[in-house]
Protein backbone atom coordinates (compact mmCIF):
# COMPACT_ATOMS: atom_id res chain seq x y z
CA UNK A 1 0.00 0.00 0.00
CA UNK A 2 1.56 3.75 -0.95
CA UNK A 3 1.14 5.92 1.85
CA UNK A 4 1.44 9.88 1.05
CA UNK A 5 4.83 11.54 1.73
CA UNK A 6 4.34 14.33 4.30
CA UNK A 7 7.13 17.02 4.11
CA UNK A 8 9.30 16.96 7.73
CA UNK A 9 8.53 20.22 8.43
CA UNK A 10 4.96 19.63 8.37
CA UNK A 11 5.18 16.34 10.31
CA UNK A 12 7.28 19.05 13.21
CA UNK A 13 4.33 21.04 13.14
CA UNK A 14 1.73 18.66 13.35
CA UNK A 15 3.63 17.06 16.24
CA UNK A 16 4.51 20.72 18.27
CA UNK A 17 0.79 21.55 17.72
CA UNK A 18 -0.55 18.34 19.57
CA UNK A 19 1.84 19.55 22.29
CA UNK A 20 0.64 22.81 22.87
CA UNK A 21 -2.93 21.58 22.69
CA UNK A 22 -4.31 20.45 26.09
CA UNK A 23 -5.77 16.79 26.49
CA UNK A 24 -8.69 16.05 26.61
CA UNK A 25 -11.83 18.10 25.78
CA UNK A 26 -11.09 21.60 25.05
CA UNK A 27 -13.23 23.49 28.18
CA UNK A 28 -15.18 26.50 27.07
CA UNK A 29 -14.60 30.09 28.27
CA UNK A 30 -18.33 31.06 28.54
CA UNK A 31 -19.30 27.31 30.23
CA UNK A 32 -16.52 27.94 32.87
CA UNK A 33 -17.44 31.84 33.63
CA UNK A 34 -20.79 30.18 33.90
CA UNK A 35 -19.86 27.48 36.23
CA UNK A 36 -17.55 30.02 38.31
CA UNK A 37 -20.37 32.22 38.92
CA UNK A 38 -22.84 29.40 40.29
CA UNK A 39 -20.40 28.11 42.44
CA UNK A 40 -19.10 31.62 44.12
CA UNK A 41 -16.98 31.37 47.02
CA UNK A 42 -18.00 27.06 48.03
CA UNK A 43 -15.19 25.02 48.03
CA UNK A 44 -13.87 22.99 45.06
CA UNK A 45 -13.36 20.15 47.34
CA UNK A 46 -14.01 16.32 45.70
CA UNK A 47 -16.75 15.16 47.75
CA UNK A 48 -18.90 18.54 46.92
CA UNK A 49 -19.23 17.03 43.13
CA UNK A 50 -22.92 16.06 43.36
CA UNK A 51 -24.25 19.09 45.08
CA UNK A 52 -22.24 21.42 42.77
CA UNK A 53 -23.57 19.01 39.66
CA UNK A 54 -26.79 20.27 41.01
CA UNK A 55 -26.66 23.79 41.28
CA UNK A 56 -25.63 23.25 37.25
CA UNK A 57 -28.85 21.50 36.78
CA UNK A 58 -31.25 23.46 38.70
CA UNK A 59 -30.10 26.79 36.93
CA UNK A 60 -29.58 25.24 33.77
CA UNK A 61 -31.81 22.38 33.80
CA UNK A 62 -29.34 19.91 32.59
CA UNK A 63 -25.92 19.04 32.37
CA UNK A 64 -24.43 20.17 29.32
CA UNK A 65 -21.02 18.95 27.92
CA UNK A 66 -19.33 22.13 27.74
CA UNK A 67 -20.51 22.63 32.06
CA UNK A 68 -19.28 18.89 32.47
CA UNK A 69 -15.93 19.83 31.69
CA UNK A 70 -15.58 23.17 33.09
CA UNK A 71 -16.71 21.70 36.57
CA UNK A 72 -13.98 19.49 35.63
CA UNK A 73 -11.46 21.82 35.54
CA UNK A 74 -12.89 23.90 38.30
CA UNK A 75 -12.48 21.46 40.72
CA UNK A 76 -9.58 19.65 39.34
CA UNK A 77 -11.08 16.29 38.61
CA UNK A 78 -10.95 14.06 35.76
CA UNK A 79 -13.68 14.66 33.00
CA UNK A 80 -14.40 10.95 33.15
CA UNK A 81 -14.79 11.06 36.79
CA UNK A 82 -16.99 13.81 36.41
CA UNK A 83 -19.10 12.37 33.72
CA UNK A 84 -19.73 9.09 34.70
CA UNK A 85 -21.13 10.38 38.68
CA UNK A 86 -23.31 12.89 36.33
CA UNK A 87 -24.64 9.48 34.62
CA UNK A 88 -25.12 6.97 37.79
CA UNK A 89 -27.72 9.68 39.21
CA UNK A 90 -31.43 9.34 37.88
CA UNK A 91 -31.84 13.15 38.61
CA UNK A 92 -29.22 14.35 36.28
CA UNK A 93 -29.87 14.96 32.56
CA UNK A 94 -26.49 14.81 30.42
CA UNK A 95 -26.54 16.46 27.35
CA UNK A 96 -24.16 15.53 24.62
CA UNK A 97 -23.16 17.88 21.54
CA UNK A 98 -25.48 17.94 19.33
CA UNK A 99 -28.87 16.85 21.73
CA UNK A 100 -31.22 18.78 22.56
CA UNK A 101 -31.78 19.80 26.10
CA UNK A 102 -35.20 18.29 27.72
CA UNK A 103 -37.94 20.49 28.26
CA UNK A 104 -37.95 23.18 30.78
CA UNK A 105 -40.20 21.72 33.41
CA UNK A 106 -40.71 17.78 33.73
CA UNK A 107 -43.63 15.68 35.56
CA UNK A 108 -42.64 12.64 37.46
CA UNK A 109 -45.44 10.13 38.04
CA UNK A 110 -44.49 7.64 40.46
CA UNK A 111 -44.91 3.67 38.83
CA UNK A 112 -44.34 2.38 42.43
CA UNK A 113 -46.73 -0.54 43.39
CA UNK A 114 -49.12 1.88 45.41
CA UNK A 115 -49.07 4.30 42.91
CA UNK A 116 -49.52 1.62 39.76
CA UNK A 117 -52.63 -0.25 41.80
CA UNK A 118 -53.84 3.66 42.61
CA UNK A 119 -54.03 4.51 38.40
CA UNK A 120 -50.98 5.84 37.81
CA UNK A 121 -50.57 4.02 34.27
CA UNK A 122 -53.18 6.09 33.08
CA UNK A 123 -51.43 9.65 34.56
CA UNK A 124 -48.55 8.36 32.44
CA UNK A 125 -50.69 7.62 28.85
CA UNK A 126 -52.85 11.26 29.44
CA UNK A 127 -50.63 13.54 30.93
CA UNK A 128 -47.81 13.63 27.64
CA UNK A 129 -50.47 14.57 25.22
CA UNK A 130 -52.43 17.16 27.60
CA UNK A 131 -49.13 19.37 28.35
CA UNK A 132 -47.57 19.16 25.30
CA UNK A 133 -43.90 19.56 23.95
CA UNK A 134 -43.33 22.08 26.62
CA UNK A 135 -43.49 20.04 29.34
CA UNK A 136 -41.50 16.45 29.68
CA UNK A 137 -43.60 13.38 31.64
CA UNK A 138 -41.77 10.89 33.19
CA UNK A 139 -42.07 7.60 35.11
CA UNK A 140 -40.29 7.78 38.05
CA UNK A 141 -39.66 5.12 41.00
CA UNK A 142 -41.08 5.12 44.56
CA UNK A 143 -40.80 9.08 45.46
CA UNK A 144 -41.85 8.15 48.83
CA UNK A 145 -45.56 9.04 48.73
CA UNK A 146 -47.11 5.90 48.87
CA UNK A 147 -49.92 7.07 51.32
CA UNK A 148 -50.95 9.69 48.73
CA UNK A 149 -51.23 7.10 45.63
CA UNK A 150 -51.00 7.93 43.05
CA UNK A 151 -48.43 11.01 43.75
CA UNK A 152 -46.79 12.94 41.09
CA UNK A 153 -43.73 15.80 41.15
CA UNK A 154 -44.37 19.22 39.42
CA UNK A 155 -40.98 20.27 39.38
CA UNK A 156 -40.32 20.16 42.94
CA UNK A 157 -44.08 20.20 43.99
CA UNK A 158 -45.40 16.92 45.32
CA UNK A 159 -48.93 16.36 43.87
CA UNK A 160 -51.19 13.75 46.28
CA UNK A 161 -53.91 11.82 44.95
CA UNK A 162 -52.74 13.24 41.42
CA UNK A 163 -55.23 13.84 38.93
CA UNK A 164 -55.04 14.91 35.44
CA UNK A 165 -57.22 17.83 36.28
CA UNK A 166 -54.76 18.50 39.43
CA UNK A 167 -51.28 18.09 37.73
CA UNK A 168 -52.45 20.56 34.52
CA UNK A 169 -53.62 23.10 37.13
CA UNK A 170 -50.54 23.36 38.82
CA UNK A 171 -48.16 23.07 35.59
CA UNK A 172 -50.41 26.42 34.65
CA UNK A 173 -50.39 27.92 37.37
CA UNK A 174 -46.34 27.52 37.52
CA UNK A 175 -46.67 25.96 40.88
CA UNK A 176 -42.81 24.17 41.19
CA UNK A 177 -41.82 24.43 44.31
CA UNK A 178 -43.07 22.89 47.61
CA UNK A 179 -42.57 24.84 50.92
CA UNK A 180 -43.77 22.42 54.29
CA UNK A 181 -45.79 24.28 56.66
CA UNK A 182 -47.04 23.34 60.10
CA UNK A 183 -43.95 21.80 61.42
CA UNK A 184 -42.33 22.80 65.18
CA UNK A 185 -39.55 25.25 63.95
CA UNK A 186 -36.48 25.63 66.85
CA UNK A 187 -38.66 28.03 68.61
CA UNK A 188 -41.38 25.94 69.38
CA UNK A 189 -39.54 22.85 70.02
CA UNK A 190 -37.46 24.66 72.54
CA UNK A 191 -40.38 25.89 74.79
CA UNK A 192 -41.73 22.23 74.66
CA UNK A 193 -38.24 21.29 76.66
CA UNK A 194 -36.51 20.34 73.19
CA UNK A 195 -32.42 19.72 73.81
CA UNK A 196 -32.93 20.03 77.33
CA UNK A 197 -31.92 16.54 77.62
CA UNK A 198 -28.68 17.24 75.09
CA UNK A 199 -27.67 20.02 77.79
CA UNK A 200 -28.15 17.71 80.57
CA UNK A 201 -25.59 15.55 78.34
CA UNK A 202 -23.45 18.22 77.89
CA UNK A 203 -23.32 19.82 81.36
CA UNK A 204 -22.96 16.01 82.90
CA UNK A 205 -26.14 15.80 84.60
CA UNK A 206 -26.22 12.63 82.87
CA UNK A 207 -23.30 10.05 81.92
CA UNK A 208 -22.38 8.05 78.39
CA UNK A 209 -22.25 4.92 80.13
CA UNK A 210 -25.84 6.02 81.66
CA UNK A 211 -27.26 6.94 77.88
CA UNK A 212 -26.04 4.09 75.74
CA UNK A 213 -27.18 1.45 78.63
CA UNK A 214 -30.83 2.97 78.42
CA UNK A 215 -30.44 2.39 74.44
CA UNK A 216 -29.50 -1.28 74.98
CA UNK A 217 -31.69 -2.21 77.60
CA UNK A 218 -34.98 -0.45 75.44
CA UNK A 219 -33.72 -2.88 72.53
CA UNK A 220 -33.73 -0.14 70.15
CA UNK A 221 -32.38 -1.81 66.64
CA UNK A 222 -31.71 0.39 63.45
CA UNK A 223 -35.16 1.24 61.58
CA UNK A 224 -33.54 1.80 58.41
CA UNK A 225 -34.26 -1.87 57.31
CA UNK A 226 -30.84 -3.89 58.89
CA UNK A 227 -32.08 -4.01 62.46
CA UNK A 228 -28.60 -3.76 64.49
CA UNK A 229 -28.84 -2.99 68.31
CA UNK A 230 -28.49 0.92 68.16
CA UNK A 231 -26.63 0.99 71.82
CA UNK A 232 -24.25 -1.79 70.61
CA UNK A 233 -23.39 0.77 67.45
CA UNK A 234 -22.37 3.46 69.62
CA UNK A 235 -20.12 1.38 71.53
CA UNK A 236 -18.13 -0.02 68.68
CA UNK A 237 -17.81 3.25 66.84
CA UNK A 238 -16.96 4.87 70.67
CA UNK A 239 -13.96 2.32 70.67
CA UNK A 240 -12.35 3.28 67.50
CA UNK A 241 -9.55 5.66 67.33
CA UNK A 242 -10.67 9.33 66.79
CA UNK A 243 -11.67 11.11 64.43
CA UNK A 244 -15.24 9.83 64.12
CA UNK A 245 -17.88 10.93 61.81
CA UNK A 246 -21.75 10.28 61.25
CA UNK A 247 -24.41 9.55 58.12
CA UNK A 248 -27.38 10.06 58.79
CA UNK A 249 -29.63 7.96 55.85
CA UNK A 250 -32.58 9.49 54.84
CA UNK A 251 -32.30 8.40 51.43
CA UNK A 252 -35.80 5.85 52.31
CA UNK A 253 -36.04 4.89 48.57
CA UNK A 254 -37.62 1.30 49.26
CA UNK A 255 -41.24 1.60 47.89
CA UNK A 256 -43.91 1.59 50.25
CA UNK A 257 -41.80 3.60 52.57
CA UNK A 258 -42.21 6.92 53.81
CA UNK A 259 -42.39 7.07 57.28
CA UNK A 260 -38.83 8.98 57.61
CA UNK A 261 -41.03 11.85 55.70
CA UNK A 262 -43.73 12.04 57.44
CA UNK A 263 -41.34 12.50 60.77
CA UNK A 264 -39.26 14.93 59.64
CA UNK A 265 -42.21 16.95 57.76
CA UNK A 266 -43.80 17.38 61.19
CA UNK A 267 -40.77 17.45 63.70
CA UNK A 268 -37.75 17.71 62.18
CA UNK A 269 -35.55 18.73 65.41
CA UNK A 270 -36.43 15.99 67.46
CA UNK A 271 -34.15 13.63 65.02
CA UNK A 272 -31.62 16.48 65.08
CA UNK A 273 -31.36 16.03 68.94
CA UNK A 274 -31.01 12.32 68.56
CA UNK A 275 -28.03 12.47 66.29
CA UNK A 276 -26.24 15.25 68.62
CA UNK A 277 -26.82 13.74 71.80
CA UNK A 278 -25.72 10.66 69.83
CA UNK A 279 -22.70 12.75 68.55
CA UNK A 280 -21.79 13.23 72.07
CA UNK A 281 -21.95 9.97 73.71
CA UNK A 282 -19.70 8.61 70.71
CA UNK A 283 -17.22 11.76 70.29
CA UNK A 284 -18.38 12.57 66.57
CA UNK A 285 -16.63 15.70 64.78
CA UNK A 286 -19.26 16.32 62.11
CA UNK A 287 -22.63 14.97 61.19
CA UNK A 288 -23.56 14.42 57.56
CA UNK A 289 -27.15 13.91 56.81
CA UNK A 290 -28.06 12.46 53.65
CA UNK A 291 -31.72 13.14 52.02
CA UNK A 292 -33.01 12.07 49.20
CA UNK A 293 -33.33 14.23 46.08
CA UNK A 294 -37.30 13.93 45.72
CA UNK A 295 -37.86 15.58 49.70
CA UNK A 296 -37.42 19.26 47.86
CA UNK A 297 -39.42 21.02 50.63
CA UNK A 298 -38.02 19.01 53.63
CA UNK A 299 -34.52 20.26 52.43
CA UNK A 300 -35.22 23.81 52.15
CA UNK A 301 -37.20 23.66 55.67
CA UNK A 302 -34.10 21.77 57.15
CA UNK A 303 -31.32 24.26 55.76
CA UNK A 304 -33.01 27.45 57.43
CA UNK A 305 -33.58 25.30 60.62
CA UNK A 306 -30.14 24.18 60.47
CA UNK A 307 -28.92 27.76 59.86
CA UNK A 308 -31.43 28.66 63.55
CA UNK A 309 -29.97 25.51 65.57
CA UNK A 310 -25.97 26.86 64.28
CA UNK A 311 -26.99 30.44 65.26
CA UNK A 312 -28.09 29.86 68.69
CA UNK A 313 -26.24 26.09 69.77
CA UNK A 314 -27.57 24.35 72.19
CA UNK A 315 -24.14 23.73 73.19
CA UNK A 316 -20.61 24.71 73.06
CA UNK A 317 -18.17 22.48 70.70
CA UNK A 318 -21.41 21.79 68.87
CA UNK A 319 -20.08 19.54 65.86
CA UNK A 320 -20.56 20.34 62.71
CA UNK A 321 -23.27 19.68 60.68
CA UNK A 322 -23.44 19.12 56.68
CA UNK A 323 -26.65 18.42 54.47
CA UNK A 324 -25.77 16.47 51.66
CA UNK A 325 -28.25 15.92 48.59
CA UNK A 326 -29.37 12.67 47.14
CA UNK A 327 -29.89 12.46 43.18
CA UNK A 328 -31.90 9.98 42.31
CA UNK A 329 -30.75 6.09 43.16
CA UNK A 330 -32.43 3.78 45.48
CA UNK A 331 -28.76 2.05 46.05
CA UNK A 332 -27.68 4.97 48.18
CA UNK A 333 -29.93 4.12 50.79
CA UNK A 334 -27.45 0.84 51.11
CA UNK A 335 -25.02 2.48 53.99
CA UNK A 336 -22.34 1.85 51.92
CA UNK A 337 -23.30 3.58 48.50
CA UNK A 338 -24.36 6.43 50.57
CA UNK A 339 -21.10 6.84 52.01
CA UNK A 340 -19.64 6.64 48.93
CA UNK A 341 -22.32 9.59 47.49
CA UNK A 342 -21.55 11.38 50.68
CA UNK A 343 -18.05 11.15 49.33
CA UNK A 344 -18.93 12.74 45.68
CA UNK A 345 -19.03 9.44 43.84
CA UNK A 346 -21.08 7.32 42.06
CA UNK A 347 -23.51 5.26 44.71
CA UNK A 348 -21.71 1.90 44.26
CA UNK A 349 -21.56 -0.33 47.64
CA UNK A 350 -18.12 -1.42 49.40
CA UNK A 351 -17.23 -4.83 49.93
CA UNK A 352 -16.49 -5.64 52.99
CA UNK A 353 -15.02 -5.84 55.63
CA UNK A 354 -13.86 -3.27 56.75
CA UNK A 355 -17.06 -2.05 57.97
CA UNK A 356 -18.23 1.34 58.20
CA UNK A 357 -18.35 1.30 62.06
CA UNK A 358 -14.05 0.94 61.21
CA UNK A 359 -13.47 1.98 57.86
CA UNK A 360 -16.16 4.75 56.65
CA UNK A 361 -16.89 8.30 55.60
CA UNK A 362 -13.45 9.23 54.55
CA UNK A 363 -11.75 6.63 55.81
CA UNK A 364 -12.30 7.03 59.10
CA UNK A 365 -14.69 5.52 61.76
CA UNK A 366 -18.43 6.27 61.02
CA UNK A 367 -21.45 5.83 63.20
CA UNK A 368 -24.39 5.11 60.61
CA UNK A 369 -28.20 5.71 61.42
CA UNK A 370 -30.97 5.53 59.88
CA UNK A 371 -33.57 9.07 60.55
CA UNK A 372 -36.37 7.24 62.61
CA UNK A 373 -33.73 5.85 65.07
CA UNK A 374 -32.08 8.96 66.18
CA UNK A 375 -35.76 10.19 66.15
CA UNK A 376 -36.53 7.95 69.08
CA UNK A 377 -33.45 8.35 71.38
CA UNK A 378 -34.90 11.71 73.27
CA UNK A 379 -37.98 10.01 73.93
CA UNK A 380 -36.44 6.58 75.45
CA UNK A 381 -34.03 8.05 77.19
CA UNK A 382 -36.60 10.40 78.76
CA UNK A 383 -39.13 7.93 79.36
CA UNK A 384 -37.10 5.25 80.01
CA UNK A 385 -36.39 1.31 78.53
CA UNK A 386 -38.74 -0.16 80.65
CA UNK A 387 -41.54 2.08 78.86
CA UNK A 388 -40.30 1.37 75.29
CA UNK A 389 -40.28 -2.58 75.56
CA UNK A 390 -43.84 -2.47 77.71
CA UNK A 391 -45.42 -1.62 73.66
CA UNK A 392 -45.29 -4.93 72.13
CA UNK A 393 -47.79 -7.85 71.17
CA UNK A 394 -47.45 -11.47 71.16
CA UNK A 395 -44.16 -11.91 72.65
CA UNK A 396 -42.35 -8.60 70.88
CA UNK A 397 -41.07 -5.55 72.67
CA UNK A 398 -41.38 -1.89 71.47
CA UNK A 399 -43.30 0.49 68.77
CA UNK A 400 -42.78 -0.12 65.40
CA UNK A 401 -43.60 3.17 62.76
CA UNK A 402 -45.11 0.91 60.00
CA UNK A 403 -45.72 2.80 56.33
CA UNK A 404 -49.12 1.47 55.47
CA UNK A 405 -50.48 1.96 51.74
CA UNK A 406 -52.38 0.16 48.99
CA UNK A 407 -55.96 -0.92 49.74
CA UNK A 408 -56.68 0.17 53.25
CA UNK A 409 -59.42 2.87 54.05
CA UNK A 410 -56.51 5.24 55.80
CA UNK A 411 -53.18 4.66 54.72
CA UNK A 412 -50.44 6.72 56.14
CA UNK A 413 -47.67 5.86 58.98
CA UNK A 414 -48.93 3.74 62.33
CA UNK A 415 -47.12 4.24 65.19
CA UNK A 416 -48.13 0.50 66.24
CA UNK A 417 -46.68 -2.13 69.29
CA UNK A 418 -44.02 -3.89 67.95
CA UNK A 419 -45.57 -7.48 66.92
CA UNK A 420 -49.01 -6.54 65.91
CA UNK A 421 -50.24 -8.67 63.18
CA UNK A 422 -51.25 -7.64 60.01
CA UNK A 423 -55.01 -8.15 60.78
CA UNK A 424 -54.65 -6.01 63.36
CA UNK A 425 -52.99 -3.51 61.83
CA UNK A 426 -55.70 -3.13 59.22
CA UNK A 427 -58.30 -3.54 61.21
CA UNK A 428 -57.00 -1.35 64.09
CA UNK A 429 -55.30 1.40 62.74
CA UNK A 430 -56.49 1.47 58.99
CA UNK A 431 -60.03 1.86 59.70
CA UNK A 432 -60.00 -1.51 57.75
CA UNK A 433 -59.72 -2.69 53.81
CA UNK A 434 -60.84 0.20 51.45
CA UNK A 435 -64.50 0.41 49.88
CA UNK A 436 -64.94 -2.47 47.65
CA UNK A 437 -62.27 -4.12 48.73
CA UNK A 438 -61.08 -7.90 50.46
CA UNK A 439 -58.00 -8.82 51.99
CA UNK A 440 -55.94 -10.62 49.43
CA UNK A 441 -52.48 -10.43 50.27
CA UNK A 442 -49.24 -8.15 51.45
CA UNK A 443 -45.96 -6.86 51.49
CA UNK A 444 -44.48 -6.98 54.88
CA UNK A 445 -41.40 -4.79 54.70
CA UNK A 446 -41.66 -2.68 51.06
CA UNK A 447 -40.44 -3.91 47.68
CA UNK A 448 -37.90 -6.20 48.84
CA UNK A 449 -39.83 -8.03 51.99
CA UNK A 450 -42.28 -10.25 49.98
CA UNK A 451 -45.34 -11.23 49.56
CA UNK A 452 -47.69 -13.24 51.65
CA UNK A 453 -51.21 -14.55 51.45
CA UNK A 454 -54.07 -13.02 53.41
CA UNK A 455 -54.25 -16.46 55.04
CA UNK A 456 -50.98 -16.02 56.89
CA UNK A 457 -52.27 -12.94 58.71
CA UNK A 458 -51.55 -14.00 62.20
CA UNK A 459 -47.71 -13.72 62.02
CA UNK A 460 -46.21 -10.69 64.10
CA UNK A 461 -45.02 -7.92 62.30
CA UNK A 462 -41.22 -7.47 63.96
CA UNK A 463 -37.68 -8.09 63.24
CA UNK A 464 -36.70 -12.15 62.91
CA UNK A 465 -40.37 -13.03 62.70
CA UNK A 466 -40.87 -13.04 58.99
CA UNK A 467 -37.10 -14.96 57.80
CA UNK A 468 -38.81 -18.50 58.55
CA UNK A 469 -41.45 -17.26 55.52
CA UNK A 470 -38.91 -16.22 53.16
CA UNK A 471 -39.51 -12.40 54.01
CA UNK A 472 -38.54 -9.37 56.56
CA UNK A 473 -40.07 -6.72 58.00
CA UNK A 474 -37.19 -3.81 56.60
CA UNK A 475 -38.07 -0.54 57.25
CA UNK A 476 -41.79 -1.88 57.64
CA UNK A 477 -43.21 -0.84 54.43
CA UNK A 478 -46.63 -2.52 54.73
CA UNK A 479 -48.16 -2.83 51.23
CA UNK A 480 -51.80 -4.42 51.29
CA UNK A 481 -53.38 -5.96 48.13
CA UNK A 482 -56.88 -6.76 47.20
CA UNK A 483 -58.83 -9.12 45.19
CA UNK A 484 -58.46 -6.82 42.37
CA UNK A 485 -54.79 -7.33 42.75
CA UNK A 486 -52.10 -10.06 41.73
CA UNK A 487 -49.10 -11.29 43.77
CA UNK A 488 -47.96 -11.98 40.22
CA UNK A 489 -48.02 -8.04 38.90
CA UNK A 490 -46.93 -7.15 42.49
CA UNK A 491 -43.60 -9.10 41.59
CA UNK A 492 -43.24 -7.52 38.24
CA UNK A 493 -43.71 -4.26 39.60
CA UNK A 494 -40.83 -4.75 42.03
CA UNK A 495 -38.83 -6.60 39.48
CA UNK A 496 -39.15 -3.76 37.15
CA UNK A 497 -37.82 -1.01 40.03
CA UNK A 498 -34.73 -3.40 41.37
CA UNK A 499 -33.93 -3.56 37.32
CA UNK A 500 -33.98 0.12 36.75
CA UNK A 501 -32.06 0.53 40.41
CA UNK A 502 -29.29 -1.99 40.16
CA UNK A 503 -26.14 -0.02 40.42
CA UNK A 504 -24.55 -2.70 37.89
CA UNK A 505 -21.70 -3.36 39.90
CA UNK A 506 -21.92 -6.94 40.22
CA UNK A 507 -22.83 -9.39 37.20
CA UNK A 508 -25.58 -11.51 39.92
CA UNK A 509 -27.66 -8.41 40.45
CA UNK A 510 -27.13 -6.27 37.31
CA UNK A 511 -27.73 -9.45 34.59
CA UNK A 512 -29.99 -11.45 37.17
CA UNK A 513 -32.76 -8.56 37.88
CA UNK A 514 -32.94 -8.13 33.69
CA UNK A 515 -33.09 -11.69 33.49
CA UNK A 516 -35.63 -12.22 36.05
CA UNK A 517 -38.22 -9.46 34.51
CA UNK A 518 -37.77 -11.14 31.53
CA UNK A 519 -38.81 -14.39 32.79
CA UNK A 520 -41.58 -13.48 35.22
CA UNK A 521 -42.97 -11.14 32.12
CA UNK A 522 -43.74 -14.36 30.15
CA UNK A 523 -47.21 -16.02 30.81
CA UNK A 524 -46.00 -19.21 31.80
CA UNK A 525 -42.96 -19.07 34.12
CA UNK A 526 -39.92 -21.68 34.34
CA UNK A 527 -39.54 -21.74 37.81
CA UNK A 528 -36.79 -24.47 38.03
CA UNK A 529 -34.74 -21.81 36.11
CA UNK A 530 -36.50 -18.82 38.47
CA UNK A 531 -34.86 -20.68 41.52
CA UNK A 532 -31.78 -21.22 40.09
CA UNK A 533 -31.42 -17.47 39.30
CA UNK A 534 -32.56 -16.53 42.69
CA UNK A 535 -29.57 -18.19 44.30
CA UNK A 536 -27.17 -17.02 42.18
CA UNK A 537 -28.27 -13.95 42.83
CA UNK A 538 -28.28 -14.21 46.58
CA UNK A 539 -24.94 -15.85 47.10
CA UNK A 540 -23.03 -13.77 44.85
CA UNK A 541 -24.38 -10.29 44.70
CA UNK A 542 -22.19 -7.82 47.08
CA UNK A 543 -25.46 -6.11 48.62
CA UNK A 544 -28.81 -6.25 50.16
CA UNK A 545 -30.60 -5.11 46.47
CA UNK A 546 -29.31 -8.27 44.46
CA UNK A 547 -29.90 -10.81 47.63
CA UNK A 548 -33.31 -9.58 48.39
CA UNK A 549 -34.33 -8.60 44.91
CA UNK A 550 -36.01 -12.41 44.42
CA UNK A 551 -37.94 -12.55 47.28
CA UNK A 552 -41.07 -11.29 45.67
CA UNK A 553 -40.58 -13.29 42.84
CA UNK A 554 -40.08 -16.97 45.41
CA UNK A 555 -43.10 -16.16 47.41
CA UNK A 556 -45.32 -16.08 44.47
CA UNK A 557 -43.94 -19.82 43.52
CA UNK A 558 -44.62 -20.79 46.75
CA UNK A 559 -47.29 -18.99 48.44
CA UNK A 560 -49.65 -17.90 45.09
CA UNK A 561 -49.28 -21.11 42.46
CA UNK A 562 -52.70 -20.62 41.53
CA UNK A 563 -51.61 -17.36 40.03
CA UNK A 564 -49.31 -19.10 37.56
CA UNK A 565 -50.23 -20.56 34.11
CA UNK A 566 -49.15 -24.21 34.03
CA UNK A 567 -47.87 -25.14 30.40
Amino acid sequence: MNHPIIPIAVQGATRQRKRQAPKGRRVDPQALAEVQALLGAASRQADLLIEHLHKIQDRFGCLSAPHLAALAQEMKLAQAEVYEVATFYHHFDVVKEGQAAPAALTVRVCDGLSCEMAGAADLLARLPAILGREVRVLAAPCIGRCEQAPAAVVGQHPVPKASVDTVTALVAAGQVRHEPAGFIDLAAYRAAGGYQLLRECADGVRDVESIIASLEDSGLRGLGGAGFPAGRKWRIVRAEAGPRLMAINIDEGEPGTFKDRVYLERDPHRFLEGALIAAWAVGIETIYIYLRDEYHGCRAMLETELDKLRADAPLANMPRIELRRGAGAYICGEESAMIESIEGKRGMPRLRPPYVAQVGLFGLPTLEHNFETLHWIRTIIEQGAAWFNGQGRNGRKGLRSFSVSGRVREPGVKLAPAGITIQELIDEYCGGMAEGHAFYGYLPGGASGGILPASMNAIPLDFDTLQPYGCFIGSAAVVVLSDADTAVAAARNTMKFFKHESCGQCTPCRVGTAKALTLIEQPHWDTDLLAELSQVMRDASICGLGQAAPNPVDCVVKYFPHELVQP
